[in-house]
Protein backbone atom coordinates (compact mmCIF):
# COMPACT_ATOMS: atom_id res chain seq x y z
CA UNK A 1 0.00 0.00 0.00
CA UNK A 2 0.87 3.51 -0.14
CA UNK A 3 1.79 6.16 1.96
CA UNK A 4 0.03 8.52 0.21
CA UNK A 5 -3.45 9.09 1.43
CA UNK A 6 -3.84 11.49 -1.51
CA UNK A 7 -4.26 8.27 -4.04
CA UNK A 8 -6.73 5.96 -1.39
CA UNK A 9 -10.04 6.94 -2.17
CA UNK A 10 -12.70 6.21 0.74
CA UNK A 11 -16.06 6.47 0.48
CA UNK A 12 -17.67 8.71 2.75
CA UNK A 13 -21.17 8.98 4.16
CA UNK A 14 -20.84 12.93 2.92
CA UNK A 15 -20.29 12.62 -0.99
CA UNK A 16 -22.66 16.00 -1.23
CA UNK A 17 -20.64 18.40 1.31
CA UNK A 18 -19.09 20.93 -0.01
CA UNK A 19 -15.12 20.35 0.96
CA UNK A 20 -14.27 23.76 -0.35
CA UNK A 21 -15.38 27.02 -1.51
CA UNK A 22 -14.19 28.84 -4.64
CA UNK A 23 -14.32 32.83 -4.92
CA UNK A 24 -15.23 34.32 -8.12
CA UNK A 25 -14.25 37.54 -9.63
CA UNK A 26 -17.76 38.32 -11.42
CA UNK A 27 -20.20 40.07 -8.89
CA UNK A 28 -23.54 37.41 -7.73
CA UNK A 29 -26.36 37.60 -10.16
CA UNK A 30 -29.35 39.54 -8.71
CA UNK A 31 -32.65 38.52 -9.90
CA UNK A 32 -34.82 41.21 -11.08
CA UNK A 33 -37.54 41.86 -13.40
CA UNK A 34 -37.08 42.34 -17.16
CA UNK A 35 -40.21 44.47 -18.33
CA UNK A 36 -38.78 44.54 -21.94
CA UNK A 37 -38.63 41.03 -22.83
CA UNK A 38 -41.99 40.82 -20.79
CA UNK A 39 -43.53 43.40 -23.28
CA UNK A 40 -41.99 41.39 -26.44
CA UNK A 41 -43.42 38.03 -25.40
CA UNK A 42 -46.64 39.61 -24.78
CA UNK A 43 -46.29 41.48 -28.19
CA UNK A 44 -45.53 38.15 -29.63
CA UNK A 45 -48.63 36.32 -28.12
CA UNK A 46 -51.39 38.98 -29.06
CA UNK A 47 -49.85 38.91 -33.01
CA UNK A 48 -49.99 35.26 -33.05
CA UNK A 49 -53.34 35.28 -31.39
CA UNK A 50 -54.70 38.03 -34.00
CA UNK A 51 -53.10 35.90 -36.80
CA UNK A 52 -55.11 32.50 -35.58
CA UNK A 53 -58.22 33.08 -33.98
CA UNK A 54 -59.81 33.63 -37.78
CA UNK A 55 -58.28 30.56 -39.11
CA UNK A 56 -59.57 28.81 -36.28
CA UNK A 57 -62.95 27.85 -38.31
CA UNK A 58 -61.18 26.30 -40.90
CA UNK A 59 -58.77 24.65 -39.24
CA UNK A 60 -62.02 23.06 -37.39
CA UNK A 61 -62.97 21.84 -40.80
CA UNK A 62 -59.89 20.43 -42.03
CA UNK A 63 -59.43 18.61 -39.03
CA UNK A 64 -63.28 17.23 -39.10
CA UNK A 65 -62.92 16.23 -42.72
CA UNK A 66 -59.31 14.58 -41.48
CA UNK A 67 -61.49 12.45 -39.18
CA UNK A 68 -64.14 11.61 -41.20
CA UNK A 69 -61.92 10.36 -44.20
CA UNK A 70 -60.16 7.90 -41.38
CA UNK A 71 -63.57 6.85 -40.05
CA UNK A 72 -64.65 6.08 -43.40
CA UNK A 73 -61.45 4.90 -44.43
CA UNK A 74 -61.44 2.03 -41.22
CA UNK A 75 -65.27 0.83 -42.44
CA UNK A 76 -63.94 0.49 -46.01
CA UNK A 77 -60.65 -1.86 -44.96
CA UNK A 78 -63.17 -3.58 -42.91
CA UNK A 79 -64.82 -5.40 -45.61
Amino acid sequence: MSADSDTDIQPTDDAGVLKRAYRSVSPRYQSHPNAEMDSIGWAVFLGMLVLFVPLLPFLVIVWLLARGIDALAGLRGRE
